[in-house]
């Protein structure tokens, strides 16, 4: 399940994951906030906060989110990745030389920081 997470500026797009991650949350809430969002600003900013409550991802879904980052390739400004999942760790480190925008790995404890960087 995804849930927007509210109080950020306007160009930042904040979501948190919980529990199983699907492709519907793709279809249903991040696609359309990233669509939503590009219709107001050439770049945006994105927080993705992975936190204890997570579960796991279905395989599609994360179809969904590479679909979504690499048909937006040049919409994206600041990205913050914020987990303690090893394998997502790992993964955004591996794909970050791909994505134009700037790309930042958090650990759960620095969602604080996290915040405050994908806002400035």
């Amino acid at each position: 399940m995804i849930e927007v997470i509210s109080g950020l500026p306007d160009q930042v797009i904040g979501i948190e994951a919980k529990g199983k991650v699907t492709r519907s949350d793709y279809e249903s809430v991040i696609i359309p906030l990233v669509e939503k969002k590009l219709r107001s600003y050439k770049k945006i900013n994105f927080l993705y906060y992975i936190g204890d409550k997570f579960s796991g991802m279905e395989a599609d879904a994360m179809w969904e989110d590479a679909k979504v980052g690499f048909s937006n390739l040049r919409a994206w400004n600041k990205i913050a990745v914020v987990s303690n999942v090893d394998w997502i760790r790992k993964a955004v480190k591996l794909f970050e030389f791909v994505i134009p925008g700037h790309v930042k790995v958090f650990a759960n404890d620095q969602l604080s920081e996290a915040l405050i960087w994908v806002s400035e």
